[in-house]
């Protein structure tokens, strides 16, 4: 059986933990799109800098071939909006999005704890925030992050 999820939400919702974990419980691959940016892209983030359109177009191009190259398998990726999970989703019918719901202070604050990651400063989360557009609950299962991590990854098993 063809098993196939993108989870999504702006950085700091907790896509590439809870994806990890989902994978893990379903037995199947877990892929950070995080790991699929150009260096230019990381770059710019890394100088504080959000992406552009232009800027996400390629990555979006490589997580879809990763998505139709695999039968089974969970990705880690922003997808904030509908042209970037229509890019995605092209050649995928059997996907399914996780979309990771949460508001600009509680990920704000999970964001200040973490340690070493290349997403920089408080203006790059609001333009992440600016950027999304929530898909619809007929697009995506809607994930509420205010849950454990363990309470989060449950509440997605029993609905897939």
């Amino acid at each position: 059986m063809k098993r196939k999820y993108i989870v999504m939400g702006v950085s700091g919702c907790g896509k590439s933990s809870i994806g990890q974990a989902v994978a893990d419980e379903l037995n199947i691959p877990f892929f950070d799109g995080d790991d699929y940016h150009s260096e230019a892209n990381v770059q710019k983030m890394q100088s504080g800098v959000p992406l552009t359109d232009e800027d996400r177009r390629s990555w979006l191009i490589r997580l879809n071939a990763l998505l139709r190259e695999n039968d089974s398998l969970v990705v880690a990726c922003s997808a904030l909006k509908p042209e970037y999970r229509d890019i995605l989703g092209k050649g995928c019918q059997e996907l399914v999005y996780l979309y990771l719901k949460g508001d600009f202070e509680t990920i704000w604050s999970r964001h200040k704890a973490r340690q070493g990651h290349y997403f920089q400063g408080s203006a790059m989360l609001e333009s992440q925030f600016e950027t999304l557009i929530e898909p619809s609950e007929n697009e995506a299962l809607h994930i509420d992050i205010k849950q454990t991590p363990t309470q989060i990854t449950q509440d997605i098993l029993s609905r897939i």
